[in-house]
This record gives C-alpha cells, structure tokens and sequence, in this order.
C-alpha cells in the first residue's frame, strides 16, 4: 500500500480506484508479514531455497535463506502465522500480496538460487492464509479481485 517495507527498504505502491475507496470506508487490512515478525527494513535479500515454495516451508521440509547464508525460516513461519492471525481477528476473506515475495507471492516467486530467476509457486504468508480459506490474489490481479468483491 505504499509503504517503504521491502527487503530493499523501497515501496511497491499499488493504485487502483476500488482500493482508494475500500480504504476510504474502512475496508482495508494492511501488513507487511515480515515486519510484523520484527525483520528489519532493509533487509538481506531471502528466498525459499531449491526452488520451493511456501508449503514446503511450513510443512518443515524447506528453508527460507538469506542471500549472506542466514537461515531465517523461523522468522517466515511467525510472519505467516502474524498475517493468518490479523486476516481471521479482522474478518478478512480476501489478501491481496506482492508476487515474487518468499512471504507474499501467490503466483510466482524466486527460484531460492538469487539468479532473479522466478518459477511459479507461492510463498510462506500466501500459503498459509490459503490452507486457511483465505482468497489469495497477487498484485497483478486487482481486476480479478475487485470482480470479485464488488461484483461485474
């Protein structure tokens, strides 16, 4: 939503009328997942190691790997469970993520080897709030969300 939350310490703003308006009336529930697990910003660039994804991780047979070599899988599974816990206390049904994030990617995301290489897949918050009923849509796709939402 515009804030300066990326590893990178940059924003990736998303503008889109119907997010203008759902904020305008209250609508919106805003988390950076890696924040919320006390990662700082900025932060080493991670991946999911292997070309993996998000279920591998929570299902332990993954890991979330800093491009200096630091495991912080640990630190991936809390941000997803800190994204899980704020979507079912707020009621939320729908999340809209940033591909390409090893928390947020719904569609794609890097391939663990920091090559800047993708492969489809998802990551560890998209995974989890999905295993829990959560409609996961990536960045890409507001119009298939605000569709949706709010109808044709």
């Amino acid at each position: 939503m515009g804030h300066a939350v990326r590893y990178d310490g940059k924003a990736k703003p998303l503008r889109h009328a119907s997010l203008d308006r759902w904020q305008a009336e209250g609508r919106l529930v805003t988390i950076c997942p890696e924040m919320s697990a006390g990662m700082p910003v900025p932060r080493p660039p991670a991946e999911i190691a292997d070309g993996r994804s998000g279920a591998a991780v929570l299902a332990g047979t993954a890991r979330v790997i800093e491009a200096t070599g630091g495991d912080i899988t640990e630190g991936f599974r809390l941000a997803a469970e800190n994204a899980l816990k704020l979507a079912l206390d707020t009621g939320c049904t729908h999340a809209l993520l940033i591909d390409g994030s090893p928390s947020c990617g719904s569609r794609s995301i890097y391939d663990g080897g920091f090559s800047g290489r993708k492969h489809e897949g998802e990551g560890v918050a998209a995974a989890l709030l999905r295993r829990n009923g959560i409609r996961v849509f990536a960045d890409h796709e507001i119009e298939a969300l605000v569709k949706e939402i709010d109808g044709p």
